[in-house]
C-alpha cells in the first residue's frame, strides 16, 4: 500500500508539468495561418501586424494578460477612423510568439517593446495605447521615453493598485509548489473565466474560443505565472509621477463593472498625475476592450479635441 501511495504521489506532482511539456510549440508549423509578420528580436521571434491607412500618427498598442494581439482587431478599425496607422504584436508568451523562459518584468516587456519599434525604424510621436497589464508596459515604457511620446492610452490598466489575489492564487506565487498549482488548475480557471463572457457583445468575433485556444500551446500559462511574479507585482506609481512630471497627456478609461481593477486605481491615477483623463464606461466589465469598444474610440476622440496643443 505504501509503494501504490507513493507512486500515485509522484504521479500527482508530474501530471501537470507532462500535460503541459505535451502541447503543441509554438514553431514555424503552427505560424503558418498567422496574419500579420514576424521580426526576429534579441529575446525571440515576436508576431505583429499593421492595421489601418499606411500614412499618419502611429499608435502601437500593447495587449494584456492573457489576450494576444486578436483583441485589438475591434478598437483598431475605430483607430483607423481616427487617421491612426495601427501596430500590433503579441507579447512573449502569447499568440503567436516565442516563448522564452524567465520572470516577465519591467525590464523584459520593454525590451522586446524598444526591439520591436526599432525593428520597425518608428521614432517619435507615438500614441502608446495598453490594456490591462499593457498598461503597466506602455506606463513604464513613456516614463522612460517621454520625449517619444505624444500621448498616452490606459484602458483598465495594471499597476495603479495591488492586485487581489485570492488564497489559490497566493499560493501560485510560491516558487515550486506555485508552478505545479499554476499547471494543474489555472487552465480551468482560464477556461471558467473567459466562458462566463461568451454572451456578452463583443467586436473581436469568437474572442472566447481565441482565448481558451492559448491553452492548447506549450508555454501560454507559464508566461501568465511569470507576469504575475514579475511585471504584475511591481506597482507603476514611480512611472506615472515621471509622466506627469514630463507633461505627457493621458487619457485613462475604466470600466464601471470591472472585479479585476477597482475604482481605487482611478483615484490612484488621478492622485499621480493630477493632468491625466480620467473615463469611466457604465456597465463595462474588465473586457471593456472589445466590449465597449465604441465608447472607448468616443473617449479617445473627445480627448484629442480637448488636449492642449
Amino acid at each position: 500500500m505504501g509503494w501504490a501511495l507513493l507512486v500515485l504521489l509522484i504521479l500527482a506532482v508530474a501530471w501537470p508539468f507532462w500535460a503541459e511539456a505535451r502541447l503543441a510549440p509554438m514553431d514555424g508549423a503552427a505560424r503558418k495561418a498567422a496574419p500579420g509578420q514576424f521580426a526576429a528580436l534579441s529575446q525571440g521571434v515576436t508576431h505583429y501586424r499593421w492595421l489601418g491607412p499606411v500614412r499618419g500618427p502611429v499608435a502601437v498598442c500593447v495587449h494584456g494578460l492573457t489576450t494576444p494581439s486578436f483583441v485589438w482587431e475591434g478598437l483598431a478599425e475605430g483607430l483607423a477612423r481616427l487617421g491612426f496607422r495601427v501596430l500590433v504584436y503579441d507579447l512573449y508568451g502569447r499568440g503567436y510568439s516565442d516563448r522564452p523562459v524567465g520572470v516577465q518584468d519591467r525590464a523584459f516587456f520593454l525590451r522586446q517593446l524598444d526591439d520591436l519599434l526599432a525593428d520597425q525604424g518608428l521614432g517619435d510621436d507615438l500614441t502608446v495605447i495598453g490594456y490591462s497589464m499593457g498598461g503597466a508596459i506602455v506606463t513604464a515604457w513613456a516614463a522612460d521615453n517621454p520625449g517619444r511620446v505624444r500621448e498616452v492610452v490606459l484602458i483598465a490598466p495594471a499597476g495603479l493598485h495591488a492586485i487581489r489575489l485570492s488564497a489559490q492564487r497566493r499560493a501560485m506565487m510560491w516558487p515550486g509548489i506555485g508552478d505545479w498549482m499554476m499547471r494543474a488548475f489555472y487552465p480551468r480557471m482560464h477556461r471558467s473565466g473567459t466562458e462566463a463572457e461568451r454572451a456578452l457583445p463583443t467586436s473581436v468575433p469568437g474572442i472566447v474560443d481565441l482565448q481558451q485556444a492559448e491553452l492548447t500551446r506549450r508555454g501560454f500559462v507559464p508566461a501568465v505565472l511569470a507576469s504575475f511574479r514579475g511585471i504584475l507585482s511591481e506597482s507603476r506609481e514611480a512611472d506615472h509621477r515621471a509622466i506627469a512630471a514630463a507633461h505627457v497627456p493621458v487619457l485613462g478609461v475604466f470600466g464601471e463593472r470591472d472585479a479585476l481593477i477597482p475604482q481605487a486605481a482611478m483615484g490612484n491615477l488621478a492622485a499621480w498625475n493630477r493632468k491625466a483623463r480620467v473615463e469611466e464606461i457604465a456597465g463595462a466589465g474588465h473586457g471593456l476592450t472589445y466590449t465597449h469598444t465604441d465608447r472607448i474610440i468616443e473617449a479617445l476622440a473627445a480627448f484629442q479635441r480637448d488636449k492642449p496643443e
